[in-house]
């Protein structure tokens, strides 16, 4: 596959404190890569960055070998999905994915029906008409997403778009986005700070903290060989409690519990 996006060397300084130091990372065609680290880490800042929110201090951003460092979001032809939905909730479900679609000369002229299109893709049909208000937070989410799709992105950024949502709805959408992307052939980048979450949808996973990448690499990369004592503890351990948690109440025998010593270490097999 080849390369989609590249980051080379960003740098960003708030208050002469460095938020980014010198990250680098490229994402290819078609892959879901998740940044995953804890709050303050930075991920939200590169987020911003990549969108075009936000001019970094230093470094470059290249999207299809282009240097859109200085571009203007409108240019960028990435869209965003973010945790609060950013919905209007004076419009229905159909004006909120047609909004923007009007404005577009691309779609003007089919922007109710590729809207009407993109909803029904996302099981919202029966709710066509609804306002936001009367929808679950899951729902909303996936009005969020349609609304991001009607734009056609190259890249689709993801926000922490679960983290306001109880744990069955988490679950249910994030097997929806999978197969969005896999409908679309989406690039996707997804910011977050839950563990399994990141393991469950990724393709790679970008380990961060304190304004530094710790490693990149696919799920069972990263479990096999972590890079570090952060990875170690952040990631592999957490996910770890996890599974020693569920396993108390299913009468599963793990090497965390069979031994009372050692239940604070994690067992890294997993």
């Amino acid at each position: 596959m080849a390369e989609k996006l590249e980051v080379k060397e960003l740098v960003q300084v708030f208050n002469n404190q460095e938020v980014l130091r010198r990250i680098s990372f490229s994402v290819k065609e078609g892959e879901f890569l998740s940044i995953l680290g804890p709050s303050g880490c930075g991920k939200t800042t590169i987020l911003r960055i990549l969108i075009g929110l936000l001019q970094p201090s230093s470094g470059r951003i290249l999207k299809d070998g282009r240097d859109i460092t200085k571009f203007p979001a409108s240019r960028r032809n990435m869209g965003i999905v973010f945790q609060n939905y950013a919905l209007f909730q004076n419009m229905t479900v159909l004006d909120n994915v047609e909004y923007a679609l009007k404005f577009t000369g691309e779609f003007k002229g089919s922007s109710r029906s590729r809207a009407e299109s993109l909803i029904e893709q996302v099981g919202l049909t029966e709710h066509i008409r609804k306002k936001p208000y009367k929808l679950s937070g899951g729902q909303q989410q996936r009005v969020a997403i349609a609304r991001t799709l009607a734009m056609n992105p190259e890249i689709i950024l993801f926000d922490e778009p679960m983290s306001a949502l109880d744990a069955a709805t988490r679950l249910l959408l994030r097997d929806e986005i999978k197969e969005i992307q896999k409908k679309f052939h989406s690039t996707m980048i997804y910011i977050t700070h839950d563990q399994e979450e990141s393991f469950s949808l990724s393709d790679r996973i970008m380990v961060m903290d304190r304004g530094i990448i710790h490693q990149i690499g696919a799920p069972e990369e990263i479990i096999k060989n972590p890079a570090g004592d952060f990875v170690r503890d952040f990631v592999i351990a957490n996910l770890q409690r996890k599974i020693n948690s569920l396993a108390k109440y299913m009468g599963i025998t793990t090497p965390e519990r069979a031994s009372a010593s050692d239940r604070e270490k994690p067992a890294y097999g997993l």
